[in-house]
């Protein structure tokens, strides 16, 4: 289908490929690679086995959680609409306001963490949070999506597909080796702010 929307068969392969990419995640983070998430205050420290009925139980609840941080979303969406219209910036900002409000507890965490000088912490943090958010929100919308037969727009201008390009390959090189500098995070500061520049004044 031309254009930012997807038919329903390109939808569900996003939705499946975005689950299977978290699922790949978690598979690296606590099995295959599971030291290299480890903070090494901590690598001596045994940990008790996950019984299996916690396990489920978390299973159980963590789409629970996600459908409601959806329907949160759209809720708050009404207000922060209304707000952006009133001050006359563009549409776009609706999205970008609710990502950040809903990507802000995990990164005030992360935050904290990385000021307690537990840096290993934080990027677990930052990942997961990030990662969840991709991974699950986009299956979960585009469910509602068709369920509720409502198009739902994932297709990206040109500038914000440089942007994209730019901070996959500068992530890259802030995680590949194990050490990251001021400089490295600057800039990733820098393309965040000129997402956001871009987002409203497009």
């Amino acid at each position: 289908m031309p254009g930012p929307l997807y038919a329903p068969a390109q939808l569900i392969f996003v939705a499946l490929v975005s689950l299977a990419l978290y699922g790949f995640f978690l598979h690296a983070q606590t099995v295959l690679h599971r030291d290299d998430y480890q903070d090494l205050a901590d690598a001596g420290t045994q940990h008790e086995p996950i019984a299996c009925r916690d396990f489920l139980v978390a299973l159980f609840l963590l789409p629970l959680a996600l459908i409601a941080v959806v329907l949160l979303a759209e809720m708050l969406s009404v207000p922060v609409e209304g707000a952006i219209g009133q001050a006359g910036l563009p549409e776009a900002l609706v999205g970008v306001a609710i990502a950040l409000i809903i990507l802000m507890p995990e990164g005030l965490a992360s935050l904290g963490a990385a000021r307690e000088n537990r840096l290993q912490t934080s990027v677990n943090l930052a990942l997961g949070s990030a990662l969840a958010s991709l991974c699950l929100t986009i299956p979960t919308v585009a469910i509602l999506s068709l369920a509720l037969g409502q198009d739902l727009v994932l297709g990206l201008d040109a500038e914000h597909i440089v942007l994209l390009v730019l901070s996959l390959f500068m992530a890259t090189l802030s995680l590949a080796n194990g050490r990251t500098t001021s400089l490295q995070g600057g800039i990733h500061l820098v393309i965040f702010g000129a997402f956001l520049t871009l987002s409203a004044i497009p």
